[in-house]
């Protein structure tokens, strides 16, 4: 500790106990000799005025930590500091299982905005949506609150009540909705088979949590056993719709699933140092086949540097909406007294050295969320017309089983390609055989 400071924590110490005049007086006659104050110096002054003068008594880790959370305020939005219940929130969160109501949340222009719902989460179940504004929080304003407290206001137990006001585009007003906190469960990962004649396997990514990269492969090896003996997956929809992100270590790991060799992501600290390159291990890569990344507004952070990265190196075709843009990286840092603090401390850069910091991933192929509105019907067809004779064959061919919904217009059209890539991939028909001379 260097002399200064140690006078300093000294000086505060004595304030302590001998009253704010004599630090009154030491502070004005250094002022006098020409030494200019520190920051620390207003800090410590300011902290020592509160605990000896104000009107009630205040605890000092109250005072500590709302300097500290004033202080990260200051910095971007995704840097927080987490007192110990927010905290062990939120690794509780990385481990896959918390209280609450589910909610990934940012803010933007100064509003609490809802990032994405966890799947089959409380507010999930409630209808709230990506880009949702939260008013109040059980009746308290949000426009003051850090992101930390509108977090820590949403935490509870479970069966207890909440009730957010929700502000949408297209409401007149702010709605209300009475939520019951529940155990949200997260698996991050989710499968099922599309089209098992055509080898068609749909996953879900939730969110990237611990262990995330191994549910993905054994979701993989779980779909081939479906299909049958010496079936393989011929088309993959990789879902990462409303997927908040979650660990970066993570997204590397799925990244690298799907590409043997290359760049994933690179990271570069403050004035570009502390350059980081992450590369594909060639290992334990899927075998190649057609692939479709579903994405939209709610796809943020961790599922934008995977889907970045399949992009560059043209892996995956990229369909949906453009992403939400998050383009930095968190380290999260345990503080001894069990509070933690997010910092960010590096920007991110797709394969081709891209930074999507508020831009997002723009798709290669925009699809919008609902299907167009139907045009002006069109004429006839020979099927239209009185007295047409219906096909004496065996009728149209039969349609393979397929589980996509009706009202899923993106993964439809993914479907549609995959199908559209396994007719091309099949190559020009046979030639027919000569016919025989008559």
């Amino acid at each position: 500790m260097s002399r200064r400071r140690l006078g300093l924590f000294l000086l505060i110490a004595f304030s302590f106990f001998a009253g704010l005049s004599i630090d009154h007086v030491a502070r004005a006659a250094r002022r006098d000799a020409g030494q200019p104050y520190r920051p620390l110096d207003v800090f410590a002054d300011v902290l020592a005025y509160i605990e000896n003068g104000y009107v009630e008594e205040v605890k000092e880790k109250d005072l500590v930590y709302g300097a500290i959370e004033g202080m990260v305020g200051r910095l971007d939005p995704h840097s927080q500091f987490m007192r110990p219940e927010v905290f062990r929130s939120l690794k509780e969160e990385t481990s896959g299982e918390f209280d609450g109501v589910g909610l990934e949340l940012a803010l933007k222009d100064d509003r609490l905005v809802v990032v994405s719902p966890i799947a089959d989460a409380p507010a999930d179940r409630a209808g709230i949506r990506p880009g949702d504004q939260i008013v109040r929080i059980d009746g308290v304003s949000t426009k003051d609150l850090s992101l930390a407290e509108a977090v820590r206001r949403m935490k509870g137990v479970a069966g207890s009540k909440i009730t957010l006001e929700i502000m949408r585009t297209g409401f007149s007003s702010p709605q209300t909705f009475a939520l019951v906190r529940d155990r949200v469960r997260t698996q991050s990962v989710e499968w099922r088979l599309l089209d098992a004649e055509r080898g068609l396997v749909l996953v879900k990514v939730k969110t990237f949590q611990d262990r995330t990269d191994s549910a993905l492969k054994k979701a993989l090896d779980a779909a081939r056993t479906e299909l049958g003996a010496g079936s393989e997956i011929r088309g993959l929809v990789l879902d990462l719709r409303n997927d908040p992100g979650g660990l970066f270590d993570q997204a590397v790991r799925v990244a690298d699933l799907f590409l043997k060799e290359g760049v994933i992501v690179t990271t570069e600290g403050r004035d570009k140092k502390n350059i980081e390159v992450e590369r594909a291990r060639g290992k334990d890569t899927e075998p190649f086949y057609p692939m479709v990344v579903l994405v939209n507004r709610g796809t943020a952070s961790a599922s934008e540097i995977l889907a970045g990265a399949l992009q560059d190196h043209g892996r995956a075709v990229i369909l949906g909406t453009q992403t939400f843009g998050k383009g930095s990286v968190q380290s999260v840092i345990d503080l001894e007294d069990g509070s933690g603090l997010k910092l960010t401390v590096a920007r991110y850069f797709t394969p081709k050295h891209r930074s999507i910091q508020e831009l997002g991933i723009t798709p290669d192929v925009v699809v919008p969320e609902a299907a167009p509105a139907p045009k002006a019907e069109e004429g006839p067809g020979e099927r239209d017309l009185e007295r047409h004779f219906p096909n004496g064959a065996a009728g149209s061919p039969a349609a393979s089983a397929s589980s996509v919904p009706a009202d899923d217009y993106q993964l439809k059209t993914a479907v549609d390609y995959l199908r559209a890539a396994a007719i091309f991939k099949a190559g020009p028909p046979a030639p027919a055989l000569p016919s025989a001379k008559r």
